[in-house]
C-alpha cells in the first residue's frame, strides 16, 4: 500500500452515523460492535473527534501528479487528483492550466500516449480495486473512448510499436492464470497472443521496423529471462544469461536496431554483480559495455530518444534518484541543471528528442512535473500540486540512519539496516518523543524519502517520530541483500526490527515505551509478526491488507500470482516449507499478540483476501485484546478512494492518540 493514499480528506466521508456511545464503549476484544455505511464496513471503530478532523483537514489535500507522457502538440498527460480518484489531465505549458480528460468514480492507470499519427493514448481502469485492469483507448481529437481489451481479463503494461501500428499489453485473458503477451494490430483492433509458454510475461520494445518484439519473463525481484519475438513466425527466442539467473529489466533496442540496452546484475567478466547496471550489446558483432559501472547503486530505469540522439537512466542512490543523460552514440554524459532531491518517477523524452519530462517527489512537496530542456540545461516546473495550504517550510525533512541489527557481515562488523528518521522540530529538552515504526510492503519493494503526509501530521501535530527502515530482502542496497529474507530465513527481516526497537530505547530523544508499528501488504505481515515477537516492546499496531498466514493467503490469492509469491515465500505444497509457515505465520502465534491491533482491508483485494484480515482480528480477539476492524468493499489491496483514504487516516490518527500516546 502506498502511504500518499493514507491522508486525505473530505468531510462527507468522515460523517459518523448512530450508536456512536455503543461504539465508544466497545474497546473490549469480547464485544463486537459492527456498523455497515454505505461501502464502509467497521467494528469497534469509534467516532473520530470534530477537533482531530480539524486538524487533520489540510494534510488530507495534499495531492500529487504522475507522467503519463509527451502528447503530440507537446503537452504533458498527467494523472492526479481534483475529486475522489486520480484521473487523466493535460498540461501544455509551465505552471499551466490542468484540462481534466477523464471522469470516472474508480482511477485510472498505465496511462500511454499514441505514437503519431494517432491522436490519443491508452488508460487501465479496474472495478473496486479488484486489478482486472481492461485497457481503453482516449481519442483527443473526438474525446470518445473505446475498450480494446476483453472486458474481463487482467490487462496490463500497454506498449505502442514506433510507427503506432502495433500494441503490445499483457493479459491472463487465454487461461486466467498467465499473463500472456498480445499484440494487436492497431486500426482493426485485432489481438493474438504472441507468447504463451506460461509465466508472466511482458512486452519491452518493438524493433524499429516493427517486426520483432523484446520480452521479458518475471519470476522474481532477482530472477527474470529475457527474449525476443519474431512478430511473422511467432517464434519466441530465449537470450542467454550469464551465471544462470539474474534481474534483468528495461529491455530497448538502439534506434538503429543493432544493438540492445538493458538493466541487469549478471556477472561481469566472470565477477558477481551486487547492483543492477545499464548495459548495451551488439549481437551481430558480440561488442558489449557496461554503461553505469562507476555507479554503485541500482539503476531503475532507462528511456531512449526516438530521434536516437540521446539515453536517459536514473540511478537509485541510497533511496534517492539521479537523472544521468548520455549522447549517442558515444555514450557521453551531458551536463543537466540542478534538480529538487528526491525521488524520480517516470521520465521520457519529448517526440522530438529535445526535452525530457520527468516527476520528482521530495520530503516536502508532492510529486511535480518537471521538464528539462537539453540544449540549454535549462529546468523548468509544469505543475505546482497543492499541499492543503499549509506552511509547507514546517515540513520534516527526515534523515538517512543506519542502525546495527542481530548477525555480522564479511569481517565480522554488525550489518547494519537503513531507515529514514522523520523527527518533529524543536523538541523541548527532555522530551521523549513517541515513535511509529512504517514498513514497506514488497517484500521487495522500498521505501524512499518521498513526500508522506502521515509523518507531516504525526510529527507536526502530534508530537510523534517516524522510522521508516528498509530491513533485509529490501531493494536498492544490493543482490545479496534482497535475498536475505527468502523462504526459510523470513523470520530474520522481523529481527531487524527488533534491533530497530533496541536502538530507540538508545536514543535519549525517543520514548521506548511507547512505540507503534503501521505496515501494508507485506509491511502488514511485518506488523503482525513484530507483534508477537515484541508485544512487551510495541504499545500498539495497524495492519493494512496484511498477511496474516502464508499457507491460507498463498491458497487464495489469485491464480495469475500465486507462482509469483511461492518464488518468494517458498511453496506451502513442499512439507518443509509448510512447516516453516506453521511455525512463523501470525494467525499460529495470534495468541502472543497482547497489544491493541487495528486491522484495515479492501474487500476486493486479489492479492492478500480480505480473509486474511477477518483470521486474524478474530484470533486476537480472542486473547482480550482490543480490536478495531475496518474493510471497504469498493477497494483493493490499498485504498485509492479519497473519502476511504480519509476515513482510514482519521481513524489510524485516533486510534495512535488512545494506544500509542497514553489516551487511554
Amino acid at each position: 500500500m502506498s502511504l500518499r493514499h493514507v491522508l486525505t480528506f473530505t468531510a462527507l466521508a468522515l460523517a459518523c452515523a448512530g450508536t456512536a456511545h455503543a461504539r465508544d464503549a466497545a474497546q473490549t476484544g469480547s464485544e463486537v460492535v459492527r456498523q455497515e455505511q454505505g461501502n464502509r464496513v467497521s467494528e469497534n471503530v469509534p467516532t473520530i473527534p470534530a477537533e482531530l478532523l480539524e486538524r487533520l483537514n489540510r494534510y488530507q489535500n495534499t495531492r500529487g501528479a504522475s507522467f503519463g507522457g509527451w502528447t503530440h502538440d507537446g503537452c504533458l498527460l498527467i494523472a492526479t487528483r481534483f475529486a475522489e480518484t486520480a484521473q487523466a489531465h493535460r498540461v501544455c505549458q509551465p505552471l499551466g492550466m490542468r484540462e481534466q480528460l477523464t471522469f470516472y468514480p474508480e482511477p485510472v492507470n498505465n496511462l500511454t500516449v499514441a505514437p503519431a499519427p494517432a491522436n490519443g493514448f491508452v488508460f487501465g481502469k479496474d472495478v473496486g480495486g479488484n486489478e482486472f485492469w481492461q485497457l481503453h483507448y482516449f481519442d483527443l481529437a473526438t474525446r470518445q473512448v473505446s475498450l480494446l481489451t476483453d472486458g474481463k481479463a487482467r490487462n496490463q503494461n500497454p506498449l505502442f510499436s514506433h510507427d503506432g501500428k502495433q500494441f503490445a499489453y499483457s493479459s491472463t485473458a487465454r487461461n486466467g492464470r498467465d499473463i500472456d503477451v498480445w499484440v494487436m494490430d492497431f486500426a482493426t483492433r485485432k489481438a493474438r497472443a504472441v507468447v504463451t509458454d506460461g509465466g508472466t510475461w511482458s512486452a519491452q520494445d518493438f524493433s524499429p521496423d516493427g517486426k520483432q518484439l523484446l520480452v521479458i519473463k518475471f519470476v522474481s525481484a532477482g530472477e527474470s529471462y529475457p527474449g525476443l519475438v519474431d512478430l511473422d513466425s511467432g517464434k519466441l527466442s530465449m537470450f542467454p544469461i550469464d551465471g544462470g539467473k539474474a534481474s534483468i529489466s528495461d529491455f530497448r533496442f538502439s534506434r538503429d536496431g543493432r544493438a540492445v540496452y538493458f538493466v541487469s546484475d549478471e556477472p561481469v567478466d566472470g565477477k558477481p554483480q551486487e547492483f543492477r547496471t545499464l548495459r548495451r550489446h551488439e549481437p551481430s558483432t558480440g561488442k558489449f559495455e557496461v554503461l553505469s559501472a562507476n555507479i554503485p547503486w541500482d539503476v531503475d530505469q532507462l528511456a531512449l530518444a526516438e530521434d536516437g540522439k540521446h539515453l536517459l537512466f536514473v540511478s537509485n542512490e541510497d533511496g534517492v534518484g539521479k537523472l544521468h543523460v548520455l549522447s549517442l552514440p558515444q555514450h557521453k554524459e551531458i551536463k543537466l541543471p540542478a534538480l529538487p532531491v528526491g525521488v524520480i518517477g517516470r521520465a521520457d523524452f519529448s517526440p522530438d528528442g529535445k526535452r525530457i519530462a520527468l516527476a520528482i517527489n521530495t520530503a516536502t512537496s508532492p510529486s511535480d512535473l518537471y521538464v528539462i530542456d537539453l540544449a540549454s540545461a535549462k529546468l523548468a516546473r509544469w505543475t505546482r500540486s497543492e499541499v492543503g495550504g499549509l506552511d509547507s517550510t514546517r515540513f520534516v525533512t527526515p534523515s538517512l540512519i543506519r542502525y546495527p541489527t542481530f548477525d555480522t557481515v564479511d569481517g565480522g562488523a554488525r550489518r547494519t539496516i537503513p531507515a529514514f528518521y522523520y523527527k518533529p522540530a524543536q523538541v523541548p529538552a527532555g522530551t521523549k518523543l513517541p515513535v511509529v515504526i512504517n514498513i514497506h510492503g514488497g517484500p521487495e519493494g522500498q521505501s524512499q524519502p518521498s513526500f508522506n503526509a502521515t509523518a507531516q501530521f504525526l510529527a507536526n501535530e502530534l508530537g510523534v517520530a517516524m522510522l521508516v527502515p528498509n530491513v533485509r530482502g529490501s531493494s536498492g542496497y544490493g543482490r545479496t541483500y534482497l535475498s536475505l529474507d527468502n523462504a526459510e530465513k523470513r523470520e530474520d527481516s522481523v529481527k531487524d526490527i527488533g534491533a530497530l526497537l533496541d536502538w530507540v530505547g538508545q536514543q535519549p530523544e525517543l520514548d521506548g515505551q511507547r512505540v507503534g508499528v503501521y505496515g501494508g501488504s507485506y509491511g502488514g505481515y511485518m506488523v503482525l509478526a513484530s507483534l508477537t515477537h515484541y508485544s512487551d516492546r510495541i504499545r500498539a499496531g495497524v495492519d493494512v491488507v496484511g498477511i496474516s498466514d502464508f499457507t491460507t493467503f498463498l491458497n487464495n490469492t489469485e491464480s495469475y500470482r500465486r507462482d509469483l509469491r511461492r518464488a518468494e515465500y517458498g511453496d506451502e505444497r513442499v512439507p518443509e516449507m509448510k512447516a516453516v509457515f506453521d511455525r512463523i505465520s501470525p494467525l499460529k502465534n495470534a495468541g502472543k499478540i497482547a497489544s491493541p491491533l487495528f486491522v484495515a482491508q479492501g474487500k476486493n483485494d486479489p492479492r492478500v483476501p480480505y480473509t486474511e484480515a477477518e483470521q486474524i482480528v478474530k484470533a486476537v480477539r480472542a486473547n482480550g485484546q482490543p480490536v478495531w476492524f475496518l474493510m471497504f468493499n469498493d477497494e483493493g489491496h490499498g485504498f485509492q478512494k479519497k473519502a476511504n483514504t480519509d476515513y482510514f487516516g482519521a481513524a489510524m490518527m485516533e486510534f495512535w492518540q488512545r494506544h500509542l500516546m497514553g489516551g487511554e
